[in-house]
């Protein structure tokens, strides 16, 4: 695992301490890599969200739509089902 030293100001330093004593990590590095994967997450949501608005209209999720959905899984319900 590689090493990275990062400068902080005393008050967000007190706060990564107090993250720590409050038993939410073990280790202030452990609450950065939390925080690090959290916004890679965000990005791959934000990312996705934009790749969702841009694409081409959906059909609507109407009320036959989801009907669709319930006998779908009523199908693949029975078939599964052996006596």
């Amino acid at each position: 695992m590689s090493t990275m030293n990062i400068s902080l100001p005393d008050t967000l330093k007190s706060f990564v301490d107090e993250q720590v004593n409050q038993g939410c990590y073990s280790t202030s590095s452990e609450y950065v890599r939390e925080l690090i994967r959290k916004d890679q997450d965000r990005l791959r949501l934000r990312s996705l969200m934009l790749a969702g608005a841009a694409s081409a209209p959906a059909a609507p999720a109407d009320p036959a739509y989801f009907e669709g959905l319930r006998d779908r899984v009523r199908k693949a319900v029975e078939g599964g089902v052996r006596e």
